[in-house]
């Protein structure tokens, strides 16, 4: 009782600053509940201290609900995928082009897993017909065949209408009949994209690398890791060993099941990165509540065991853009460089602002702005529980 309580006067305060008889009810409300929970929570009700905090609570309440709004996506998909189609091109010796068209699986039933199907196609030069007919191999991949003349696809344009208003984006393959090959990701938000003669090594790399940054932003689920560990760690030379310890765990099983060497189902790694991520913010409250747990006495090793986890998880999103064998080690090298890179600027950035608030002084905002991360970390945790084990039976 004294819980529900609490909350509803939490809810009620911002408002009592302009209307006296909800500031009477908050005041009878208050009465009902223990003076030792509300000074857990931080309340002070005079009206200075209620000014200083006002601008906090109101940024604070906006920033996690854009990340519950992330958060609690109803797509079935995975937090941490990203919509990339991939597209592969293989010139003959007779000049014509085998095409492979792969598509995410969500595009069967739109973006959001509910609407509409999502159809965006490549769309050839006038100058290529369609020497075989399209046809489907499985759901989300396509294969036919084009004739381009004596003109072939270098310096030809290739047009994908609806890309950018879906956010979605390509990879593109090129293999020409002397031998060499190209990949190139598509420049955000352009929908056309002119095939070059030849690419260089530099532009390979980069394709991968700006993949691997881009999935780890995209990535709640792994972010939410990764600040669970920073939060119960701290700025620190353990911290420094603990993301390390991290890196080293992900990027052995990311090697290890792109290579083929380790095959592991998809749909338990995803339930269990969820679990782990509930394990941290269960962590994360004994460690307010001064009871040190195994992460806080032992962070590399929890870093370790579930970084290993954490590695199918991306190469589970690496092979779903469907990479050609013959780019699978620099791929690999480059999208996990890429990953590091984004992980290194978000454990800097929650450190900026850690360092920030500590600045502010501890008396500038109410003790409950503390619990906030480890509640909204551990709900949200729970609710890709619930949806990814209840996938099993989708």
């Amino acid at each position: 009782m004294n819980h529900w309580c609490q909350l509803l006067c939490q809810g009620l305060k911002p408002l009592a600053q302009s209307s006296s008889h909800l500031k009477m009810t908050l005041v009878n409300l208050k009465n009902l509940v223990h003076f030792n929970g509300l000074k857990l929570l931080g309340w002070d009700f005079n009206p200075r201290q209620m000014r200083k905090s006002h601008l906090i609570r109101r940024c604070l309440c906006l920033i996690l609900l854009v990340g519950m709004s992330l958060g609690f996506s109803p797509t079935p998909a995975e937090a941490h995928g990203f919509q990339t189609a991939y597209l592969e091109l293989r010139e003959q010796p007779s000049g014509q082009i085998n095409v492979l068209w792969k598509t995410p699986p969500s595009f069967g039933s739109g973006d959001d897993g509910y609407g509409p199907p999502i159809d965006i196609r490549p769309v050839f030069p006038k100058h290529c017909s369609v020497a075989i007919t399209p046809g489907a191999i499985a759901t989300s991949v396509s294969r036919w065949t084009l004739d381009c003349g004596e003109k072939g696809l270098a310096q030809s344009t290739i047009a994908f209408p609806g890309l950018v208003k879906n956010f979605v984006e390509v990879l593109l393959r090129v293999e020409w009949a002397d031998g060499h090959s190209q990949t190139t990701m598509l420049p955000t938000g352009q929908e056309t994209f002119v095939i070059p003669e030849k690419t260089t090594v530099f532009a390979v790399g980069q394709t991968y690398l700006k993949l691997g940054v881009e999935h780890i932003f995209s990535g709640i689920d792994h972010l939410l890791f990764v600040l669970g560990l920073v939060l119960i760690v701290g700025p620190s030379w353990r911290l420094v060993k603990t993301i390390t310890a991290f890196t080293l765990a992900h990027s052995v099983t990311l090697g290890a099941a792109t290579l083929g060497f380790v095959n592991v189902p998809q749909a338990p790694v995803e339930a269990v990165i969820a679990l782990s991520i509930l394990f941290l913010a269960s962590e994360l409250a004994h460690s307010r509540m001064g009871k040190p747990g195994l992460t806080e006495q032992y962070p590399w090793l929890v870093a370790l065991t579930f970084g290993l986890l954490h590695g199918f998880g991306f190469a589970g999103a690496l092979s779903e853009v469907g990479l050609p064998p013959q780019d699978i080690p620099p791929a690999l090298l480059f999208f996990n460089v890429g990953v590091e890179l984004g992980q290194l600027a978000f454990v800097l950035g929650v450190i900026a602002v850690m360092e920030s608030l500590k600045r502010l002084g501890s008396e500038n905002y109410p003790r409950w702005l503390g619990w906030m991360p480890t509640y909204g970390i551990g709900t949200m945790a729970s609710f890709w529980c619930i949806q990814r084990i209840v996938a099993f039976w989708g």
